[in-house]
């Protein structure tokens, strides 16, 4: 069981100073609402706790400018709980000379991302993806089926992530291997030694981050996605990718060697394109209901957004089986697009996961069916207080940590 006890952001975005507690609202803070008006300040709570993990966070926002306007930095701090045993994990931007320390993450602004763990500088960013994982859904999301490969890619990538710490580098490996590889493609007087170095490090890093993404579909497509338990349809994944074709008939450096053959042969189109055409980079996920075999990008929208609840339902209790610890669910207007019976049933799974979850949306009145299990808060002003109408009211933070 993880269990989220305190959230202290400084500077971030709308909020100059919060100390929230989840389980001061007359729950135990398992499952928190979030409620408010746009702009309130519900999502930048959740896009905090996701800067928690290594990346960019939910929105994928730079990290210079998720501060507060005027500020010179921002933090965001967590103390958490696993199976009982309290550990803190904390992040921050900061133009501090000497502070950053341990792992630390470049930012425009000439400042630094700082990883702490426990009061300490954090030895590296894998050491805190292998200390917390978070999963999340936005509204963006949304879109995931009917829109390009990318998006689908990153969306992945996010889950092998959960996973494997690791696979951050390995991606971002493969993408310096191949821009460096383009530069080079542009100048015909290039040495064909050095676009050969750069083809070499490009396919050892697209294998490793395929091979990656083809475990993960592997293994949700293995999970039992029971739909009558869940309440949501189970879905199948594939993998449209001709590097993953290569690793299912064989072993990974055979595929190296192939991938490296490849780019070499295919240097001038390459050229000419302005791109490499093979690599980590031109896989797609493609998904389908697994009862009725039709594809995603045919479903109603409330169709496609269930398949997706039901991919995240399902890769939680995978990484809490994996990993012997649950993820932080993080979850941005999830009801929108799903019918009473779904709204329910997504309630029921999230009371059941070991993990806390935090969910938004602009009225409480949809979120009814938790009242008496989950903490409802008013987002706004750049506070956050409980809503008495369905929960007790907050007393405040202790003394020590009022502002």
């Amino acid at each position: 069981m993880l269990s989220l006890s305190r959230l202290t952001l400084t500077d971030y975005r709308n909020y100059q100073q919060l100390v929230w507690r989840p389980d001061q609202a007359g729950t135990d803070g398992r499952v928190s609402v979030l409620t408010g008006a746009n702009g309130s300040g519900k999502t930048n709570l959740l896009e905090a706790l996701s800067m928690l993990v290594p990346g960019r966070g939910l929105r994928g926002a730079r990290l210079a400018d998720v501060q507060r306007l005027g500020a010179a930095g921002w933090a965001v701090a967590a103390r958490l709980a696993q199976d009982g045993e309290a550990f803190e994990i904390g992040t921050g931007l900061t133009t501090e000379a000497g502070v950053a320390g341990g792992a630390t993450v470049g930012a425009s602004s000439g400042g630094r991302r700082v990883f702490r763990l426990d009061g300490e500088p954090a030895r590296n960013r894998a050491a805190v993806a292998e200390r917390l994982c978070a999963v999340w859904l936005t509204p963006q999301m949304d879109r995931l089926f009917i829109e390009g490969p990318s998006g689908r890619r990153r969306f992945l990538d996010r889950l092998v992530l959960a996973l494997e710490p690791e696979h951050a580098r390995e991606v971002a490996a493969h993408d310096e291997a191949m821009q460096g590889r383009n530069r080079l493609l542009q100048n015909p007087r290039t040495d064909p030694a050095w676009l050969a170095a750069q083809e070499s490090s490009m396919a050892r890093h697209a294998v490793a981050v395929c091979a990656a993404r083809r475990s993960l579909v592997g293994r949700l497509n293995g999970a039992p996605q029971d739909a009558p338990e869940t309440g949501f349809p189970a879905a199948t994944l594939e993998l449209a990718c001709e590097i993953t074709t290569q690793l299912m008939a064989h072993p990974a450096l055979v595929v190296e060697d192939w991938l490296r053959d490849q780019l070499g042969r295919r240097r001038a189109s390459d050229a000419a394109a302005g791109g490499a055409s093979l690599g980590g980079h031109r896989a797609d996920l493609l998904l389908s209901d697994r009862a009725t075999a039709r594809p995603a990008s045919l479903g109603s929208t409330g169709q496609q957004k269930a398949l997706l609840i039901g991919i995240l339902l399902a890769h939680a209790a995978l990484i809490a089986e994996v990993r012997g610890e649950a993820p932080l669910l993080l979850l941005d207007e999830p009801l929108v697009h799903l019918d009473t019976t779904r709204r329910e049933a997504l309630f029921a799974a999230l009371l059941r996961l070991p993990a806390p979850a935090l969910l938004t949306g602009t009225d409480p009145e949809p979120f009814a069916p938790l009242r008496g299990q989950a903490g409802f808060w008013r987002a706004g002003e750049g506070k956050l207080r409980p809503d008495s109408a369905f929960g007790s009211e907050y007393p405040g933070p202790p003394a020590a940590e009022r502002v």
